[in-house]
């Protein structure tokens, strides 16, 4: 079979240090300011990370930049969403979720975690096999 090529916007960047937490390989971008909370990731094809909440009491969350390839993002209890480029995701703070690549596509994200009061992130079991198996 032959090797699926990432189209990336960014540098691909460092093999993702939050990698226990992700089933592949996936890896960030740092844009050179950790306080801006933002950085570009890449996902390997079939890479998703495990399920996980960006808790706060007050503001909080995450917001996905798609930037290419095709990817998926799932809240638990609802359906999974096919994401393209230019698709955003805003995912409020406390919505247990996850996302990832395609199983045929490298997918590429900006992730920006909102700042918010006692905001930290909360990480969950991994997204069944036969869940993602289901996924086109």
């Amino acid at each position: 079979m032959a090797e699926i090529k990432r189209e990336g916007m960014f540098e691909k960047g460092i093999e993702n240090p939050y990698g226990k937490f992700f089933e592949g390989k996936s890896y960030l971008y740092d844009f050179g300011s950790p306080s801006c909370g933002a950085c570009d990731v890449s996902f390997e094809p079939g890479c998703i990370n495990h399920w996980h909440t960006h808790l706060a009491s007050e503001g909080g969350g995450q917001l996905l930049i798609c930037l290419s390839g095709r990817g998926w993002y799932q809240e638990w209890g609802q359906p999974a969403r096919e994401l393209h480029a230019g698709d955003v995701v805003n995912i409020p703070a406390n919505v247990k979720h996850w996302h990832g690549a395609a199983k045929d596509s490298w997918f590429e994200h900006i992730s920006v975690v909102i700042p918010g009061k006692d905001a930290s992130t909360q990480w969950q079991e991994p997204v069944s096999a036969e869940e993602y198996g289901k996924l086109k």
